[in-house]
């Protein structure tokens, strides 16, 4: 029951040297597909390649900046030809950040969008013609729960996945339009026992800021290999949206029943763990 629908199939996945990444990469591995992995992190690729090849997985491992197209087109290229074919892109690859926009600079904004956002139109605009012409194409786009609802501090992250979402969703509607044999998810994490904040960028204008203690990690109760298998399971049912975690499904119910109300009641909340204006 593991392996229906992956079994022999070509599943791409980016930001795989941790995570949610790993996790799915490795879930997909025990499901008997034959799996591409890349990340900027040569480390974590490593030992994600390491994981998958002790349990037996055909597995192509390739060092990928997802925010460089002309990469990325040369990648899934490489992908197809290695393979014969590809029936799957999860566009997993991001970065957090942290910073108001008052002080947050042009560039840093950029950064963010670029491997947040752009990262994600590069890799399916990249692996759609093969998707298209393996005929049970598949892209899984990773936005957040910050793609449903904004939070102080969060404007450039926010951003990215709000655009992730409606860049998802408008392609779900394109492919079922043209008759293409290409689904597609848009996936919504929410706390997830990764690295997230750990490696959370912070607007250079704040200095040092210690945000890992500032959140609190106990209520983060989704681990990395239960998302991975979420995800899987909506791609099973080819559900054109996932929420992982409760924390993102009630702050998605707080959203359908407030509307943009819910601004009103988010930075309170936030205000204990968001760093006071350093300007």
């Amino acid at each position: 029951m593991r392996a229906r629908g992956f079994a022999g199939k070509v599943a791409v996945v980016t930001g795989a040297g941790s995570g949610i990444g790993r996790a799915l990469a490795m879930e997909l591995a025990h499901a008997e597909a034959r799996v591409a992995i890349s990340d900027v992190n040569a480390d974590g690729l490593a030992e994600t390649q390491r994981q998958l090849t002790a349990v037996g997985a055909e597995v192509l491992s390739d060092s990928l900046d997802v925010a460089d197209r002309d990469a990325f087109l040369d990648y899934a290229d490489r992908v197809a030809e290695h393979f014969g074919s590809v029936n799957q892109i999860y566009n997993n690859a991001g970065i957090a950040f942290f910073g108001d926009v008052e002080i947050t600079r042009f560039d840093e904004f950029e950064r963010v969008m670029n491997i947040d956002f752009w990262g994600v139109v590069n890799g399916t605009k990249a692996f759609l013609p093969h998707l298209i012409a393996s005929g049970d194409g598949h892209v899984v786009n990773v936005s957040s729960a910050f793609g449903l609802f904004a939070l102080p501090g969060q404007a450039a992250y926010n951003s990215a996945k709000f655009a992730v979402r409606g860049f998802t969703e408008a392609l779900r509607q394109e492919m079922v339009l043209a008759k293409r044999p290409v689904k597609v998810t848009a996936v919504y994490p929410g706390g997830t026992k990764t690295s997230f904040i750990d490696s959370m960028g912070v607007a250079e204008h704040l200095g040092e800021v210690d945000l890992v203690s500032r959140y609190d990690k106990r209520a983060w109760t989704t681990s990395p290999e239960r998302a991975a298998q979420v995800i899987l399971r909506a791609v099973r049912r080819d559900q054109p949206r996932i929420l992982i975690g409760p924390d993102t499904k009630i702050l998605d119910l707080l959203v359908r029943l407030t509307g943009s109300a819910y601004q009103r009641v988010v930075p309170p909340m936030a205000a204990r763990f968001v760093p006071p204006p350093a300007y």
